[in-house]
């Protein structure tokens, strides 16, 4: 077959909205339920997947190496949440006990050289364990790869993803493996990175892979492939290609979000010089998607990705419009983002390399080995209007406190492979347990409380940044503020006696705008 399109052409698309699941467009599928397990549910997909099931009619467990960071997602008193990792046998086996259909929604991208064989290792645990259980399928959602290419070839993350999915084919447990390229949709990698580039730069001189086809998905059609897939006959093992109805190239993607997103029209002048490593610079330096994420998907960009068949709509029936094409998925997409609705981000798991400690109890820490930065004020406005500024904090509503000082720990933070101050929020309003707010990520959250953020940012160490609203024993709102610094050896001891001089101007700062930003809060809604 060529890579003129696929081999079925899908059915014309038209508005494609389904008035029985408003915008997500899935629909609940026949049948008894199911008894499903969810890995990477802290993850982009497995967040969006996890409620699409509930919806199905389906039981749902998740498993996650951190459970608290499920514990904020509306959906979580619905689900079973079990401790476990992918790479720990014995936790999977309690994960898989009583299970029908397992989702594989995790990879080991960007953990190191040594990724691959993470991530292998990881499928043949996770397919041994289904086996074991009596699971009967095994679903995962991995990269479409070019037609005709050396699997050698191919960019790592590519290879990967498609040796991971002959793993899980060659096990004992029924498999299907879909296969994606780009997955459109509201706080995605690959949407985001789109978004920033057309949006930032008006005239771009972009790598040659601008011009290489591509067979684009929304995200909305990638959850209805997914659920669908747990009803497939036992027989059905194989791999499944799904994407849209566009055959387009990255440059008509970026001139559509410009047109879609009105605005004025892009100059684009491709060069062959700026290869994928280099272009994954680029992309880091101009959108919130750090290198370690962009250069995979640049890389992925260097080959064709087309459909070569679109047999998933014999078991997974595509209505009438569906799958969207790319300027509807683009559409709903943006219109997530305009609507501050977006419930997972590329963002939502944890960056490979990021610390994950939780904060340890001091006296466990004795002896000097904790460094801690402690400030506290009365502050002249309700607890509720403190709260309101803590939780709102980052993001375009910033840091309250030399600006310059945090933008440039940002750009150090990017120079040196870090994921910087650019990926925002989630929400521009709420926070949850597992959130990422600029290099930061949300720890742990008591509403009206605490606000405890874990940084993500490169580091001699481990450190954390708590705010708290109460009242003292006169009933006086108190404001208080404490920056915590666990260091790994010598680097880390210089490191904070190098940075301590600044405190009172970072974190006194901060602490001070802070309580005047809950004054103004207080007297505005005053005047309302």
């Amino acid at each position: 077959m060529t890579t003129d399109g696929p081999q079925d052409p899908h059915p014309p698309h038209t508005d494609g909205s389904d008035p029985r699941r408003g915008a997500e467009g899935s629909t609940a599928e026949p049948g008894p339920a199911l008894r499903t397990l969810v890995t990477g549910a802290t993850g982009y997909i497995g967040g969006r997947l996890v409620p699409e099931l509930l919806d199905a009619g389906h039981s749902v467990r998740t498993v996650a190496r951190s459970p608290e960071k499920l514990r904020d997602h509306p959906w979580a008193k619905d689900v079973e949440t079990v401790r476990g990792d992918v790479l720990d046998a014995d936790s999977m086996a309690r994960a898989m006990e009583g299970i029908d259909v397992a989702y594989y929604l995790v990879h080991a991208l960007g953990t190191g050289s040594d990724f691959e064989r993470t991530d292998r290792e990881a499928a043949r645990i996770f397919a041994e364990q289904a086996h074991a259980a009596g699971v009967r399928r095994i679903v995962y959602l991995g990269g479409l790869t070019p037609q005709g290419v050396p699997v050698h070839t191919l960019s790592p993350h590519l290879r990967s993803r498609a040796e991971v999915g002959r793993i899980l084919l060659d096990s004992p447990v029924p498999t299907a493996v879909l296969r994606a390229a780009v997955i459109i949709g509201s706080g995605s990698a690959s949407f985001e990175m789109l978004r920033y580039l057309t949006e930032r730069l008006p005239v771009m001189v972009t790598p040659s892979w601008v011009r290489t086809r591509i067979q684009p998905i929304g995200v909305r059609d990638v959850l209805r492939y997914l659920v669908g897939s747990a009803r497939m006959p036992a027989d059905v093992n194989r791999t499944f290609d799904i994407g849209g109805p566009d055959v387009i190239t990255y440059l008509d993607m970026m001139r559509g979000y410009a047109a879609i997103a009105k605005l004025p029209r892009r100059l684009i002048v491709p060069v062959p010089v700026l290869t994928p490593r280099l272009s994954s610079h680029w992309v880091g330096l101009v959108t919130p998607v750090p290198h370690s994420i962009a250069r995979p998907l640049t890389e992925s960009l260097r080959h064709e990705v087309i459909c070569r068949e679109h047999d998933i709509a014999q078991y997974v029936p595509d209505a009438p419009g569906r799958p969207f094409g790319f300027q509807k998925a683009l559409t709903l997409a943006l219109q997530r983002v305009q609507d501050a609705n977006v419930t997972t981000r590329w963002s939502s798991a944890s960056l490979p390399g990021a610390p994950s400690d939780p904060l340890p109890t001091d006296p466990d820490w004795a002896g000097g080995s904790l460094y801690t930065d402690r400030r506290q004020l009365l502050v002249d406005a309700s607890p509720q209007d403190l709260w309101r500024v803590i939780e709102g904090i980052g993001g375009d509503n910033g840091w309250y406190s030399f600006p310059l000082a945090w933008a440039v720990r940002g750009w150090l933070d990017r120079f040196v492979g870090g994921v910087g101050l650019r990926r925002g929020r989630r929400d521009a309003q709420r926070l949850r347990v597992g959130d990422s707010l600029d290099f930061w990520r949300v720890e742990e959250i008591e509403p009206g409380r605490l606000l405890r953020l874990r940084a993500e940012m490169r580091l001699p160490g481990l450190a954390w940044l708590e705010m708290r609203a109460d009242q003292d024993d006169r009933g006086r709102t108190r404001y208080r503020q404490r920056a915590v610094f666990h260091p790994r050896g010598l680097l880390g001891h210089a490191y904070w006696w190098s940075v301590s001089p600044f405190h009172s101007v970072v974190f006194g700062g901060m602490a001070r705008n802070i309580a005047r930003a809950a004054v103004a809060k207080g007297s505005g809604r005053g005047k309302d």
